[in-house]
């Protein structure tokens, strides 16, 4: 009881001098929730004694963790370029120093200044895409699963879509092609095998309901050995003598000639609009190097379909991911790749990695102990699956830490590598080397140094 009755009373509490500066209602909040579990703590008997320094320490712990960004800025040394988890593709300073102009203020987002009167939003970027890809007309909308639904809905709602079974994929948080269909309102007509599909099962199951012959990308995954698929061209074509609408799901799109030969793997949309396609969407935050979006690109009639769908209005971007995508697709257009931070990283040479590595390693050699690697990693993103390319990494060894030990000193200092081999290591074909300087300090840090 004594316990119970020492609980100071919240508008006392809350007028020690160390919660001057914070925002009183928020305050308030947090001490009253402090309060009551200590209250259900006393009465469980698992607190025996507390100090009202403790209390104010606990609060001032909750204010700031609720208060400071969750949101925080790594260091990607896991090697993998467009890695998921960690934002995928990053975006130029530059490029975004020169957006942040225009939309801090107002502008012509939906005004058309030569009219003077209400103009589209798309119209920004239309040009640009059209330009690039040779296509009719361009849709953007806030990610690629947005642009799959929404074409879906719009052209195949009641109606049946054939696919082959060998691509009926399964993305992160569960994103399955069949069920994407069903909600969409679309009847899935699965064809083929696993391994095998070929033109005749799409040939034999072409119906008086059915709207579409689509391809879908089979992100993170191949299937290799005994099998063959129907190339998309193919489709194209059968569609046309149908008159079905063709369209490809191709999740990672790029607009450039990759090297290490992953054009074999990963054909660019430019070789897929060669054949005219009714339709083809493609993420803006993958191989294209920009921001999170669903490109739809396409013959003009089904565009202008897409815009008349009422769920366009919960799909569109704002003038922040216009603004970046417009930069990312005319750098692409004036072949200033550089400035395109996931294309750098792809392109730059092993030579240029290893005299990087050797920056770090020169600094902490004398303090740990490191090596120099050749290594392999991935793209990332689900795009070219299977599929790796070279690399250099430092291997980190610290003191007797194990390698699972050293990975989490380095995550919580805001550093992900990862461990291979039972090495943990820093890949450098996404280490910036601004931050060179971070991880060094941060090796010194961590050896005591």
């Amino acid at each position: 009881m004594f316990l119970l009755k020492s609980i100071p009373k919240v508008d006392k509490f809350i007028k020690n001098k160390k919660f001057d500066d914070l925002a009183s209602s928020l305050l308030v909040s947090i001490t009253q929730e402090v309060l009551q579990n200590l209250r259900e703590n006393i009465l469980n008997k698992s607190v025996e004694s507390f100090s009202e320094e403790e209390l104010v320490q606990i609060v001032l712990e909750k204010y700031k963790a609720l208060t400071q960004p969750s949101l925080q800025k790594l260091i990607n040394a896991t090697g993998v370029i467009v890695h998921t988890n960690l934002g995928r593709s990053l975006i130029d300073p530059k490029t975004f120093d020169k957006v942040k102009e225009l939309v801090t203020g107002y502008n012509n987002l939906e005004y058309d200044i030569a009219k003077g009167k209400r103009g589209e939003r798309y119209s920004h970027i239309s040009d640009v895409i059209c330009r690039v890809l040779g296509c009719e007309d361009v849709l953007i909308v806030n990610n690629n699963a947005s642009a799959v639904f929404l074409i879906l809905n719009t052209f195949a709602k009641k109606k049946e879509v054939i696919v082959s079974r060998g691509e009926l994929v399964e993305i992160g948080g569960s994103f399955r092609i069949p069920n994407v269909m069903k909600e969409s309102g679309a009847k899935l007509v699965e064809v083929g095998t696993t391994n095998k599909t070929h033109l005749r099962d799409y040939e034999e199951n072409i119906s008086k309901k059915t709207s579409m012959l689509m391809k879908v990308h089979k992100s993170n995954y191949s299937i290799e050995g005994f099998s063959s698929e129907v190339e998309f061209k193919e489709l194209v074509r059968l569609a046309k003598e149908n008159n079905l609408i063709d369209y490809y799901d191709m999740g990672s799109g790029h607009l450039i000639d990759l090297p290490y030969g992953l054009d074999k793997y990963e054909p660019s949309v430019l070789k897929y609009m060669q054949e005219n396609p009714s339709l083809l969407s493609f993420s803006g935050d993958k191989l294209l190097g920009s921001v999170q979006a669903g490109i739809i690109v396409g013959k003009k009639e089904y565009i202008a379909k897409l815009k008349k769908n009422q769920l366009l209005r919960m799909l569109r971007v704002d003038k922040l991911t216009l603004a970046l995508l417009e930069e990312s697709i005319t750098a692409i257009l004036l072949n200033k790749t550089d400035q395109i931070p996931t294309l750098r990283m792809l392109f730059t040479s092993t030579d240029t990695l290893r005299e990087n590595a050797l920056a770090l390693h020169q600094e902490i050699q004398d303090i740990c102990e490191c090596e120099i690697i050749q290594t392999k990693t991935v793209i990332g993103g689900g795009t070219t699956p299977n599929r790796t390319i070279p690399s250099i990494a430092v291997t980190i060894k610290i003191k007797n830490y194990k390698q699972n030990k050293i990975e989490k000193l380095f995550r919580e200092r805001k550093i992900i590598g990862r461990i291979e081999n039972d090495k943990f290591l820093l890949d450098f074909r996404t280490i910036q080397k601004s931050e060179i300087i971070q991880i060094i300090n941060t090796v010194k840090e961590i050896t005591n140094v």
